[in-house]
């Protein structure tokens, strides 16, 4: 083993899931993000963690409403992420720029998106600053997963994103 700069080799966690988050205002606008740094953080409840930058604007809505909705995306989803990744919802209408197709969720106010491989609506069950982040644990209140689309996106850190078939 040789010693490096980590930004350096944390190169090395690639190929990495992205998820979609979505959040909403007080009002019941939407807005999405895509993540890659999202985990299962327990399993009795069932919870999930995402850490978003302090600077987000899905951050300022997760921190008014304590909900977020996490999608796993489909193979067809890479031109949402690219989008949604390189501007604000502060600034634009993502969902209306992308034309995604949603679904009312059961417990909370943030859609779920239509033909995703997976959907867990989550409210803020804890949280906790981490440098420029903020883990957000959310408890998962219900699930979904399509019957179109079984294999989600991964980043492959060098610009591409494809599925990873299992079984």
């Amino acid at each position: 083993m040789r010693k490096i700069e980590w930004s350096e080799a944390i190169k090395r966690k690639y190929p990495e899931p992205v998820v979609l988050v979505v959040s909403c205002d007080s009002l019941g606008k939407p807005n999405v993000m895509p993540a890659g740094w999202c985990t299962v953080a327990s399993a009795n409840p069932p919870m999930l963690a995402v850490c978003i930058s302090h600077k987000n604007y899905t951050h300022e809505l997760i921190e008014e409403t304590g909900e977020f909705v996490v999608v796993f995306p489909n193979e067809e989803m890479e031109d949402i992420i690219r989008y949604t990744g390189s501007c604000s919802g502060r600034d634009v209408d993502k969902f209306a720029e992308c034309g995604i197709e949603t679904l009312k969720s059961r417990y909370v106010k943030p859609p779920l998106i239509k033909d995703a491989v997976a959907c867990f609506e989550c409210k803020v069950g804890g949280k906790m600053t981490a440098g420029d982040h903020t883990i957000f644990a959310g408890e998962v209140l219900a699930s979904y997963v399509s019957e179109k689309y079984k294999y989600r996106l991964y980043n492959f850190g060098d610009g591409g994103f494809k599925t990873i078939p299992y079984e």
